[in-house]
């Protein structure tokens, strides 16, 4: 049942008072205290807590299961311990179920009333057991704990006609002895879980989601019964009949419980003595050293001015504090070498965070309004969002915790809740329909934005889904379920920013939660309660992008060259260059498709634009991007509001774009202070209509006497009306773009070092490296494949190339490759196998990365037959398992020289993989193509079809749509359905020169779609044109590569060798493999020995004629001593 839901239920039935109880956590305390409150209910903050207990008689003798008690705040103390032993069933229970101990009821029940929890409470279950003496004696400490504030709880929640369920049949009546006997009293409960009858059956489903369970499944799982459900007093007063004074307890205990939880107001950790003072002192002196560095976008006396306006503001509203402790954790991470973002959201607007190095973004220089941040008008803690360097944040929470004490910071709890699609899925496993089902139903699910539509709403779109219902009880039983536990939560975990601090232990505050993966608490509130609750939320963000930022400029570095990324040129050529071509592939936040078409349109030339693109490419802003860039360009003239505004929207080409415009034009044209008409903006934005009623009539009075027409005012109320909701705010827009243009700069003048970078902090992410891979070879960058004596754990730059990451193979971790990069620091170069296996513990390893390393050729060093280095694992691996521990015995020589005389093991010889099968096991380790392509040899015999390649085509479609042929290995398709129902396909694929994406309607996926299964090479006739600089491909038929080219064979070979074993290898391997090609295509073969000690080269033909398809060039090509293999 949701918080939200009980006040209504309790006034319905018009009880008085309700307590919210749930199991071990105290999640939605506060919210229910607040909404019960604004209801008129009075609400009773409690928490069903599991009890480890012992008997006093035996100290060990100990339930293994901790069980339920009911424990509810009378007073504000209370309260306070409800919250302790809250937090104490999350950080103390150890590797146990959570749970509370009777010494930690002894040393918090102050203020707290205990109902004992029933028949499966740890009274009941001793009765259960028939321990009746240990049942009286738990009960009689409980008291002692107590004394007055312990009530005997009875339940009864029989259904089918019964009273009782089987447990409290038997322990009713001990219940009632032992309350007689020690004159305690009896209170009748009973525990709700749904509101009504009705939602029993899906109340039991989402019990099964929880625990992993199945409906229909007998044993091992928790049961409730249709009589959990909220009852009404009457049915209660009925149901206890028999037990009147059970009853009348109820509202003596809600008397007892008056208590109601109140809002605090914020509290900080005191950071100064004089934090206004300490302040101002900061920001003056902060401000003069940015004057001295900075090009001013004004005079200094404006600057100081607006120094001391923001100050004034922030001394008036209380938060002088709060910019004390940020610039103090932003100031520790910068001298700590932590790259911090130089801002996000509103914050970027004040020039007070800007002299703190709160910020980087001066905002005089791109007109940012202090007001969208910390309004006058509108009293709001302010809230800094602070970004920085992904792998180093938790050293800034660590630094916070060490300051301010472990016990006062802690993270925010999140919680995840059951969405239509989530529902559907949850549901029909449980209720074990076909996974295939399922999953269909599930996609009928329409989705808005980033979330789906309700179920109630799908229902009423989807004649589909709504047809299925019909058709089968099942799906129509696990929809009707789906719909009841749709919106409930499903899971807690931690916000991924939000971090608390306070003056004094949280838990004095707030309850908390341990997430088993983290190792700070957090609060057992969400987001917003944590504020209710008096704490104060600072996000500590993770971004990528300065981790990539940081470890370019780290790598040119190495390179002798110091790149200060807060003081490069804002106006360089090249960067606008990169931008204005869309070259953009890793740039922050112009990466996307949609992105580079709007670069190619907008041509930017300042940063100014890239501002205005992070603000319109959203839904809605963006259908003005073709307007921004024809009026930027000349294409289009610019419209004109009022010579009073038309100044405001100059940077934007007559668009209103940001936030900060709305506010401006408001105070230009209407006379509103701009904190004034931030609460219009707000209120627009948000389409508060009371509020937008209130202010229209001010809007126009104001323009009117400010001599703008009526009309014409109300032209420009109408405007701001429709471009409150879509308008961004400019101060996030900016301090992104900044951080775009610094990796946009890395970019134009250090690819090298900058793609290096962006390839390890997507390490692991093989779709990604693969687009990185393509675009470095785009960047005319050579990349050194992986290699055991030259590539390191990450990415990294050797003369101008980039050395392919050992640590960027599939299963295959940084650390395990630091073995082998620390054996080369500490003993030079491996020499060869046995020598690797001697000095790296390849146990350490894993025979799992050893196999992608050598999948990948990362040993052809050592030796090239990878085949033979596959084969030889075992051998190596006992071998290096042997070495080493021979040097970790007590025996291991003085010199290190231990395991040096161990015999080195026979390894295998055999014929090494062909090319095609080393490209594919490369492509195993790697996830695509690195040192070569599967149509390599094939190149010649598609040029001879007029089979085009992918850069072959890119400039023939420039001409506009043509219809072409062109090959591609398959890397990875997608199926759609379409609004119809017909089936549609998305394929990638790639050829020598790149990849590409093709479109595959549902006529030719249905006659050619086994040609689209990964890793088939095929030949297609597609349509295609350019849209906007982007290529697409629309295929009209397919057919395998080798059925294009198989009467496209060459003339003959012309095969180069260094040596003459090569000669009679050739032959050889010529002769097995003819054996079993098809014999057509004949041709000669000649081979053409380049020796040193001869005088010129010696050519040879061979005497007999060979099938000269692509598998025998490529099976000739990696045979020892070949130097080149030509078509003639």
């Amino acid at each position: 049942m949701h918080v939200k839901k009980l006040p209504s239920a309790v006034i319905k039935e018009q009880m008085p008072a309700v307590a919210l109880t749930d199991t071990n956590n105290m999640f939605g305390a506060l919210e229910f205290s607040e909404i019960a409150s604004i209801e008129g209910v009075q609400p009773i903050v409690g928490c069903q807590m599991n009890l480890a207990y012992m008997t006093a008689d035996n100290p060990r003798d100990r339930n293994p299961l901790p069980l339920p008690i009911v424990l509810l705040a009378q007073s504000e103390i209370g309260y306070l311990n409800l919250m302790k032993l809250s937090s104490c069933l999350f950080l103390e229970s150890g590797d146990e179920p959570a749970h509370i101990t009777t010494t930690q009821l002894q040393k918090y029940n102050d203020g707290l009333i205990c109902l004992t929890g029933g028949a499966l409470g740890p009274v009941g279950q001793l009765l259960q057991d028939g321990h009746i003496d240990k049942a009286k004696i738990l009960l009689k400490h409980l008291s002692e704990i107590f004394l007055n504030r312990t009530y005997v709880e009875i339940q009864r929640h029989g259904s089918d006609g019964e009273k009782y369920t089987l447990e409290e049949q038997k322990t009713e009546k001990y219940f009632l002895e032992m309350a007689y006997s020690m004159e305690l009293p009896l209170v009748a409960t009973n525990d709700v879980y749904f509101p009504n009858r009705e939602m029993y059956a899906a109340h039991d489903a989402l019990l099964c989601i929880s625990e992993g369970s199945y409906v229909d499944q007998q044993d091992g799982r928790r049961r409730l019964t249709p009589e959990h459900y909220f009852k009404s007093s009457g049915e209660m007063i009925e149901l206890f009949k028999d037990l009147p004074e059970a009853i009348d307890n109820t509202i003596e205990i809600a008397k007892r419980c008056a208590f109601k939880v109140y809002k605090r107001d914020p509290i900080l950790p005191k950071f100064a003595e004089d934090e206004v003072q300490e302040l101002r002192r900061q920001a003056n002196e902060g401000l003069k050293k940015r004057l001295e560095v900075i090009q001013h976008a004004t005079t200094v006396d404006v600057y100081q001015d607006r120094l001391n306006f923001e100050l004034d503001i922030i001394e008036g509203m209380g938060f002088p504090g709060y910019f004390l402790i940020v610039a103090d954790f932003i100031r520790w991470s910068k001298s700590n070498d932590i790259p911090v973002g130089p801002g996000r959201g509103s914050g970027a607007g004040s020039l007070v965070a800007y002299a703190l190095t709160i910020t980087d973004l001066d905002p005089l220089r791109y007109s940012l309004l202090f007001e969208r941040f910390l309004n006058p008008e509108r009293v709001s803690m302010p809230d800094f969002d602070i970004d920085f360097c992904m792998d180093r944040r938790e050293e800034v929470i660590r630094y916070v915790q060490g300051k301010y004490g472990r016990d006062r910071v802690g993270q925010i709890i999140t919680f995840g809740g059951l969405l239509s699609k989530a529902a559907i899925r949850d549901v029909g496993r449980v209720l074990q329909m076909p996974y295939g089902q399922v999953d269909r139903l599930s996609k009928l699910i329409p989705v808005e934005g980033v979330k789906p539509v309700s179920i109630e709403k799908a229902l009423a779109e989807e004649p589909q889904l709504r047809e299925m219902a019909k058709s089968e009880e099942v799906v129509d039983r696990m929809l009707k379920y789906a719909q009841q536990v749709e919106g409930l939560l499903r899971n807690a975990s931690t916000h991924a920013a939000g971090v608390v601090i306070a003056d004094r232990p949280i838990d004095e505050l707030v309850p908390l939660y341990q997430d088993p993966r983290s190792d700070m608490p957090a609060t057992q509130f969400n987001m917003k309660w944590v504020e209710q609750a008096g704490l104060v939320k600072f996000d500590f963000l993770g971004l990528k992008t300065l981790t990539v930022v940081k470890g370019a400029v780290d790598l040119i570095r190495k390179r002798g060259i110091n790149v200060n990324i807060d003081a490069i040129d804002l106006e360089d050529k090249a960067t606008f260059d990169l931008y204005a071509s869309a070259k953009t592939v890793a740039v922050f936040q112009v990466e996307s498709s949609g992105m580079m078409d709007a670069l190619r349109r907008m041509k930017p030339n300042c940063i100014e634009d890239i501002v205005a693109l992070v603000a319109l490419y959203r839904p809605g802003p963006m259908e003005n991007i073709p307007q921004y860039c024809d009026v930027k360009n000349g294409r289009a003239d610019r419209e004109l509001m009022h010579p009073s505004i038309d100044h405001l929207l100059e940077e934007t080409q007559g668009i209103i774009v940001y936030q900060e415009q709305v506010m401006q034009i408001a105070q230009e044209m209407a006379g509103y202070s701009l904190g004034g008409a931030d609460l219009l903006r707000r209120a627009m934005g948000k389409k508060i209509q009371a509020e937008m009623d209130k202010e229209r009539p001010k809007f126009l009075e104001g323009a009117f006497n400010n001599g703008v027409e009526p009309k014409k005012a109300e032209e420009v109320w109408d405007l701001l009306d429709k471009f409150a909701n879509y308008g961004f705010n400019k101060s996030h827009a900016a301090a992104y773009a900044v951080v775009s243009y610094q990796t946009a700069w890395l970019k134009a003048n250090y690819p090298v070092e900058f793609m290096a970078s962006v390839m390890n902090c997507d390490l692991h992410l093989t779709d990604k490296l693969h687009v990185y891979f393509d675009e470095v070879k785009r960047l005319g960058i050579e990349i050194i494949p992986p290699c055991i004596n030259r590539s390191e754990a990450l990415f990294s730059v050797n003369d101008g190339m980039i050395a392919y990451a050992l640590g960027g193979l599939k299963n295959v971790g940084s650390d395990a490759m630091r073995l082998f990069t620390d054996a080369r620091i500490n003993g030079g170069l491996f020499l060869d196998l046995i020598d690797v296996a001697r000095r790296v513990d390849l146990r350490r390893v894993g025979k799992r990365p050893l196999e992608m390393l050598i999948r990948s050729g990362a040993f052809d060093q050592l030796d090239s037959n990878r085949k033979k280095v596959f084969e030889s694992l075992d051998a190596l691996v006992g071998y290096s398992s042997a070495t080493h521990e021979e040097m970790n015995s007590s025996q291991g020589g003085l010199f290190g020289d231990a395991g040096e005389d161990l015999p080195a093991p026979r390894l295998p010889m055999p014929e090494d993989w062909l090319p095609i099968e080393r490209l594919t096991e490369e492509h195993k380790a790697i996830g695509f193509y690195l040192s070569g392509h599967p149509l390599d040899d094939y190149m010649g015999a598609l040029k001879r079809k007029n089979i085009l390649t992918l850069h072959e085509l890119e400039q023939k479609a420039q001409g506009g749509k043509i219809i072409a042929k062109i090959a591609g290995s398959v890397s990875g398709k997608q199926v759609r359905k379409s609004a119809k129902g017909n089936r549609f396909a998305f394929a990638q694929l790639t050829d020598p020169t790149g990849a590409y994406e093709v479109t595959i309607f549902s006529d030719v996926l249905e006659k050619f779609g086994d040609n689209f299964d990964i890793g088939k090479n095929v030949t297609l006739t597609v349509e295609a044109n350019v849209d906007a600089d982007q290529l697409k491909l629309l295929v009209r038929s397919a057919q395998p590569v080798d059925v294009s080219v198989q009467d496209a064979a060459a003339m003959g070979l012309k095969i180069f060798v260094s040596n003459e074993e090569a000669v009679k290898s050739i032959a050889t391997r010529l002769s097995e493999i003819s054996k079993d090609a098809p014999q057509r295509a004949l041709g000669p073969v000649h081979l053409v020995l380049s020796h040193p000690e001869l005088p010129g080269e010696v050519e040879i033909v061979l005497k007999n004629s060979y099938p000269l398809n692509p598998q025998i060039k490529g099976a000739i090509k990696h045979v020892d001593g070949v130097l080149e293999v030509m078509e003639f």
